[in-house]
């Protein structure tokens, strides 16, 4: 799982489509926004973290 705090880590936008794009040229699947969140892939951890119980 890789996080970013878009404020604080500053990451290049290079950083950011490496991790939002997929193999196939499209955004991956699952893509959550919730809030000022933004989940991309699925890792039950975090969803759990952000959607709550």
């Amino acid at each position: 799982m890789v996080r970013y705090h878009l404020a604080k880590d500053k990451p290049t936008r290079e950083d950011l489509l490496a991790i939002m794009i997929g193999p196939s040229g499209n955004l991956r699947a699952p893509t959550l926004r919730k809030g000022k969140k933004l989940l991309i892939g699925f890792e039950p951890g975090a969803y759990a973290e952000v959607l709550g119980p």
